[in-house]
């Protein structure tokens, strides 16, 4: 029969359509690209069976490890938590020189375990092009190929993408970002490196860590860049672009190098990035405030999917360092003061990773190098405390630099930002200026609504007009 009823074609259509929507949904609203490091140079760590909870109660959905170790591999089973599993740097010259070494490794760390444990990357080694070994480095390429083509023998080539892992050095220079190239001895290894890269689909993993660079820059002005505070931002005389973070300078520096060698369409993922909470007496830079302003105001930005200036509207696939303090780990104090969460599992200090937690807003971290902040208690022209109801919005010649830095800093401050998040309320107008005016105005409403939660930097100002449309309500009220 060829006439079919219209009427449950169009049901059948209906019901396909709804269903497509809603996985967008699922996937806008899902937080991949937050992971975690999971470091075990440690005699004194949780077990991992109760570390996989932790996990699941929280926003993280990657997980790095260093090694292939199968008892924390299979605890993850069945979580639907992506894992980077590790191959040590001392068994690249076996992965390159022998085929069927790379197969029994894979036979033996890859092949018992998936799908069941989400295996998603294997990274070659860590940092090797900067290890000094010139045999190591020439036979990290072959090493790599070997294990692709192990995976390709058991039909997993295609699943499972194999990468190493790159300190930011392998940059000749980094400032400002869009005049970043690689160092010249490097390039061609690279260049073979990002080949492959680009032939399998596989990331070029970095260690950006604002961190370090602020130990040997230690002004309150950089700080304030390093920790995603307002700041009158840095600026890219070439792009005319004025960065307003350290984190985005960094990755965007990755990325004008590898335009330069060719390959600016390989995906770029931060293996680490982190800020120790604690350090000796003479290190500058480990505190609580520090890193919980480091590490929560980067959350607040990889959630605002704003991305960077030179990759704008995605979040980088970015691994937080570490899950917990790794107590065996040599040198300053800060080696071992990096964990999100204790040994008992609770948290270090509270950056809004929890899945309990998610919309309650947590304090805003202040550096204890002094800074000038976001809301500051004295402003220098602070707008009238209103009688009636009222609500925060940007002033009308406000940057879009500094439109970003207010977004960032409450949104990274465990401030309910979600309903400007896709599919939220208060998503569209997709545009900057109103998910800052949300979110400055959240701030505003659930701090106290005094004049000087208003500030901004001289950027906001109190007005009568409710800003709310359609279905987006924003909070306010009499005072």
């Amino acid at each position: 029969m060829q006439n079919r009823d219209n009427s449950s074609d169009m049901a059948m259509l209906s019901c396909v359509f709804l269903f497509a929507l809603l996985n967008l949904l699922n996937i806008a609203n899902s937080e991949s690209f937050i992971g975690v490091n999971y470091g075990q140079v440690a005699d004194n760590l949780p077990a991992p069976a109760a570390t996989a909870k932790l996990l699941q109660s929280t926003s993280i959905e990657k997980v790095r490890l260093y090694g292939s170790d199968p008892v924390i591999i299979q605890a993850l089973a069945n979580t639907g938590i992506g894992i980077v599993i590790g191959a040590a740097n001392g068994d690249i010259p076996a992965f390159a020189s022998d085929p069927n070494f790379a197969k029994s490794w894979v036979n033996g760390n890859v092949v018992p375990f998936y799908p069941a444990s989400n295996i998603i990357v294997i990274m070659v080694g860590n940092e090797v092009l900067m290890s000094g070994d010139n045999n190591l480095i020439t036979q990290l390429l072959p090493a790599m190929k070997n294990i692709q083509s192990a995976l390709d023998s058991v039909s997993l080539g295609n699943k499972i993408k194999v990468s190493t892992v790159h300190s930011m050095t392998v940059l000749r220079q980094s400032e400002p970002p869009s005049s970043a190239r690689f160092h010249p001895n490097l390039v061609n290894v690279l260049k073979g490196l990002l080949g492959f890269n680009n032939a399998t689909g596989s990331p070029f993993a970095i260690n950006p860590y604002p961190y370090f660079a602020y130990r040997g820059d230690n002004r309150a002005e950089t700080l304030a860049f390093c920790l995603f505070q307002p700041n009158s931002g840095r600026y890219d005389p070439n792009t005319k672009i004025n960065y307003m973070n350290m984190f985005d300078a960094q990755v965007d520096a990755i990325h004008s190098a590898l335009d330069s060698v060719g390959f600016k369409n390989v995906e770029i993922v931060v293996a680490e990035t982190g800020w120790p909470y604690k350090g000796d007496s003479d290190e500058v830079g480990p505190s609580v405030d520090n890193a919980k302003a480091y590490n929560g105001g980067l959350i607040g930005h990889l959630r605002s999917k704003v991305g960077t200036p030179l990759m704008p509207g995605k979040s980088v696939d970015t691994y937080l360092f570490a899950l917990y303090d790794e107590d065996l780990k040599p040198g300053p104090t800060s080696e071992r003061a990096f964990g999100l969460f204790n040994l008992d599992l609770t948290m270090t200090y509270d950056i809004g990773l929890s899945k309990s937690a998610e919309k309650t807003p947590v304090a805003p971290a202040t550096p204890k190098t002094p800074v000038t902040p976001a809301t500051p208690s004295t402003p220098a022209s602070p707008s009238p405390k209103p009688n009636k109801a009222a609500w925060c919005v940007p002033k009308a010649d406000v940057s879009q630099a500094q439109l970003q830095s207010n977004l960032d800093y409450v949104c990274g401050h465990g401030f309910d930002c979600t309903p400007i998040l896709p599919g939220g309320a208060c998503f569209e107008p997709n545009t900057l200026v109103s998910h800052a005016t949300y979110a400055m105005n959240l701030l505003y409403q659930t701090s106290g609504r005094n004049p000087w939660n208003c500030d901004f930097s001289q950027t906001a100002t109190i007005s009568s007009k409710n800003p709310s449309y359609n279905g987006c309500s924003y909070p306010g009220g009499d005072t």
